[in-house]
């Protein structure tokens, strides 16, 4: 059973935002969709562009080199290229702290 780490504050995320932070030596794309944190890897799965930097609709994130579609709340690949998804991470708020599970 992992613990709970904390990489940021609620208040340094805007609302359809993504931050990019590290965590256990990975970077990871730290999003806010509908009142929600959401966390998945930042490198893309097809060529490693980075998805916090990525444009959000809705529950997807689509990769700014390629235009690789995910799911936010899952990491799913929903569109390619590429052929996989990317890992995502449990997130709890804690305050104001938010906070990924190791």
């Amino acid at each position: 059973m992992g613990e709970f780490v904390k990489v940021a504050l609620a208040s340094e995320l805007q609302p359809k935002g993504c931050k990019l932070v590290e965590f256990q030596g990975k970077k990871i794309a730290l999003c806010l969709v509908d009142g929600k944190f959401f966390a998945i890897d930042d490198a893309c799965a097809h060529m490693g562009g980075s998805l916090s930097a990525g444009d959000i609709d809705g529950d997807q994130i689509e990769c700014p080199r390629h235009g690789a579609q995910f799911k936010i709340s899952s990491g799913e690949l929903l569109r390619g290229p590429g052929s996989q998804g990317v890992n995502s991470y449990q997130v709890r708020v804690n305050g104001q702290d938010i906070e990924l599970k190791m």
